[in-house]
């Protein structure tokens, strides 16, 4: 069962991810919607790069962020709520050199106040480059 607010959630739906953002400006782009994940894509450039060019912690964050907190705007009402960042932590196992970056998108919990969300990062061998977890504030307007 979908634990979309929209059951019926696409991949067409979530396009664009809005001028300005950072998402935009990091090359952050949607891979996937299944009913109860969200994957997105994000290159390993200049934009998202450490000086010993390797992708930086900070993009990894991110990208964490805003796949976990778009999680939470899909689930939630937004007519009646919004949603927050409240707390975010990763752990970055590998580096990535080049190529893209694929988070995937869990929900741990979906609470009327709360939401809990774990993002795991792969390269494009499908090895794990970071682990995150999410918490994200449902606030009524």
């Amino acid at each position: 069962m979908a634990i979309w607010f929209n059951p019926s959630l696409s991949i067409t739906e979530m396009v664009p991810l809005g001028p300005g953002t950072m998402g935009e400006h990091l090359g952050m782009e949607w891979v996937a919607v299944g009913e109860d994940y969200l994957k997105m894509r994000m290159p390993v450039d200049h934009r998202t790069k450490q000086p010993y060019g390797l992708l930086h912690g900070g993009a990894s964050c991110a990208l964490a962020e805003t796949i976990g907190s778009i999680a939470s705007h899909y689930v939630i009402d937004t007519s009646a709520f919004l949603c927050v960042g409240l707390e975010i932590n990763a752990n970055h196992v590998r580096g990535v050199r080049e190529g893209n970056v694929i988070a995937t998108c869990t929900p741990l919990h979906l609470g009327s106040s709360t939401h809990v969300w774990d993002i795991k990062i792969h390269d494009e061998k499908e090895k794990l480059v970071c682990v995150s977890r999410l918490t994200v504030a449902i606030l009524k307007k």
